[in-house]
């Protein structure tokens, strides 16, 4: 059964649900809510300044609605019954027609005592009684709410698969929910008690899936036939000391670790991570002049077309003395080139490639493909692995990640690979110095800004995304901005624009006909702007702190002094540890000690492997427990069939 077989999924609704990532039934059962909202009626009268509020009646008088600009502000009287109440909610305009005298609706919101005036954020149009409701919310995109979600979602049920991952001793052992009732009572609950235990089971199984590939990927890693490779070590010696400068302890010793790995009989599967600005990307050259040297092709996968031509520019410098033929092919490369390139990359005449995910697209046949690396792709998909398998292509695998994470942690969630790291920074690296203001200090945050452009400088500032609402949130800030600097070009950058238009955007800025970029977090993994000097961060609270520490990794890439600004009126203690340290493994740790995971779940593993439900930090309890019971299952021949069949149907892993 397809998605659009379920009831109310047209065309619109199914174009929005592929925006979610959600392609299939399973995807869309298996989309869990991220919060719930519990909305139980409040009483008005033992309710304290700015309380929060909810509570049900009809209104008194139409609505009545002032604008100003492109924002509104509505207005009406309340009664609850036993009160009259006055009723303020910004822009929601458009259900002012709704609003007449004597609908029932339930308000929620932030009462103001003094005024005796409720500040709404919602209106639902229907009593709530004396019940107790308990509303999923999913992450939205714009034409489709968490309601529409939900019933969506319900009309799944049917078609919900009872299979169990877990094996059954394990069901009885820990007294689990089945399957199917555990995912119905994540979208409908129906007690307190059985979302727990709903909750429970789920995250269990999440982890006890994700564990067994784990297992099953260190298996095979061990098992794995590498390429033959016969590498004279002294020309590698030899580029690294003809590097116009020189490499850190920590970089050259990665380098030994790859060098080792390519030159042993097991074919390499190593992450390498480093702070921001650590300097893994000349690692990652040296890694595929090793590679060149024992006569095999490679390939370097950067995430967008601006950061795979920014790759292309510093390695054909790097090399510019040597005989290797480097080419660069992304989405935008011309028909006649690409035809060019897919020729000499059959026939052996490339030596490196660089270029987005194209490199492994059904198009291109590689000669002899020895060593592939991917630049900010965390984990290098299991799909796309299995794209160069159904080649016959079985290369040597290096994975770059500027998100370093405390060991504990990667040595459970890299447990298939083996982990390079980088911890020292290179000389002469500038850090980059970071201030926290309040909001009502922007002023002085906007003469900053000024004197920053005054010398030529540019400047990115950051919006919080806020679901659904971030280009709203961008607009504002664009408008704010254009009138304090007049005399300077502002861009923006979201999400929702393409990939062209974000890459035509940041070309514009690297070129400096953009000098205030606006942007949400798409810029956390971007170029080089070696011109920006200055990141200002507005409600700086609404990222983890690893987040906001890729986000600063974005200015301090030259010998400008830079800066980061940090805006937010909250989290003043949390938010000082990024003034006080420029450490991203510190940043990491205090990270999961304050948030648990939280963004640095930007780790999830691609394919099959993502988590939606559990949180590293908060279970690791849990993880360690499923890490336990999976060792017990395998070596006891427990594990399911669905479990197997799961992992080399859907994966089809190497």
């Amino acid at each position: 059964m397809n998605l659009i077989d379920i009831k109310g999924v047209g065309d619109k609704t199914l174009s929005l649900l592929n925006k979610l990532n959600i392609y299939d039934i399973e995807d869309l059962y298996e989309y869990y809510p991220y919060r719930y909202e519990v909305l139980k009626r409040s009483n008005i009268n033992t309710l304290n300044q700015d309380d929060r509020v909810v509570i049900d009646g009809y209104l008194e008088e139409n609505a009545k609605i002032f604008r100003y600009g492109k924002k509104n502000r509505m207005t009406f009287r309340f009664n609850t019954g036993s009160n009259l109440l006055n009723v303020v909610i910004f822009n929601r305009g458009f259900l002012k027609d709704k609003l007449t005298i004597g609908t029932n609706i339930t308000i929620i919101g932030k009462y103001d005592k003094l005024h005796n005036t409720i500040i709404a954020s919602d209106i639902r149009f229907s009593s709530l009684g004396d019940t107790t409701k308990i509303e999923p919310i999913y992450h939205e995109t714009s034409g489709i709410t968490s309601k529409k979600l939900n019933e969506y979602i319900i009309n799944t049920f049917p078609y919900i698969e009872n299979t169990s991952y877990i094996p059954e001793y394990l069901e009885n052992k820990y007294n689990f929910l089945d399957r199917k009732t555990s995912i119905m009572e994540l979208h409908n609950v129906t007690s307190t008690s059985n979302y727990k235990k709903a909750l429970s089971r789920l995250k269990f199984e999440e982890f006890f899936e994700f564990m067994y590939k784990m297992n099953y990927l260190k298996n095979e890693s061990k098992n794995r036939i590498g390429l033959e490779r016969h590498i004279n070590k002294e020309e590698v010696d030899k580029l690294i000391n003809s590097l116009p400068f020189q490499l850190t302890t920590d970089q050259l010793k990665s380098i030994d670790e790859i060098y080792n790995d390519l030159i042993s009989k097991n074919r390499m599967n190593r992450l390498l991570q480093g702070d921001v600005g650590s300097g893994k990307t000349i690692v990652s050259f040296i890694a595929l002049y090793i590679n060149y040297l024992s006569n095999y092709q490679g390939a370097l996968m950067a995430p967008t077309e601006i950061l795979a031509n920014q790759h292309y520019i510093n390695i054909k410098k790097i090399f510019k003395d040597y005989n290797i033929n480097i080419e660069l092919i992304t989405g935008s490369t011309k028909q006649k080139d690409k035809k060019r390139i897919y020729e000499e990359l059959e026939t052996g005449k490339i030596d490196i490639i660089v270029g987005t995910v194209a490199l492994i697209q059904e198009k291109i046949k590689y000669k002899n493909l020895g060593l592939v690396i991917t630049d900010e792709q965390h984990r290098f998909g299991v799909l796309q692995r299995k794209e160069l398998k159904n080649k016959g292509i079985t290369p040597d695998i290096l994975y770059m990640s500027a998100t370093p994470i405390p060991r504990t942690y990667a040595l459970t969630l890299y447990g298939d690979m083996d982990v390079s790291s980088i911890k020292s920074m290179p000389k002469g690296r500038i850090p980059v110095e970071t201030s926290l203001y309040k909001m009502k200090d922007i002023k002085e945050v906007l003469t900053r800004m000024l004197n920053e452009l005054k010398q030529n400088h540019q400047i990115y500032v950051i919006s919080p995304l806020i679901e659904g609402e971030d280009e709203l949130n961008i607009e504002e800030l664009n408008e704010n901005l254009h009138k304090a600097f007049k005399n300077y070009n502002i861009g923006i950058l979201h999400g929702r624009m393409d990939n062209l238009e974000k890459d035509k955007v940041m070309t514009e800025f690297k070129e400096n006909k953009i000098q205030i970029l606006i942007s949400t977090t798409v810029i956390e993994v971007g170029v080089d702007v070696e011109n920006a000097s200055m990141i200002v961060i507005f409600d700086a609270h609404k990222f983890g702190l690893s987040q906001l520490h890729q986000l600063r990794g974005r200015v301090g890439r030259s010998s400008i002094k830079s800066y980061c600004i940090l805006v937010s009126d909250e989290e003043k203690e949390r938010l000082n540890i990024l003034t006080t340290t420029t450490d991203g493994y510190k940043i990491s740790e205090e990270d999961f000690k304050l948030r648990g995971s939280g963004d640095l779940l930007g780790i999830r593993q691609s394919g099959d492997m993502s988590f939606k439900l559990v949180d590293i930090k908060k279970d690791y309890n849990i993880l360690l427990l499923a890490k336990e019971e999976v060792e017990y299952s395998i070596k006891n021949n427990l594990i399911t069939k669905e479990l197997q069949s799961k992992l080399t149907q859907v994966d089809n892993l190497d």
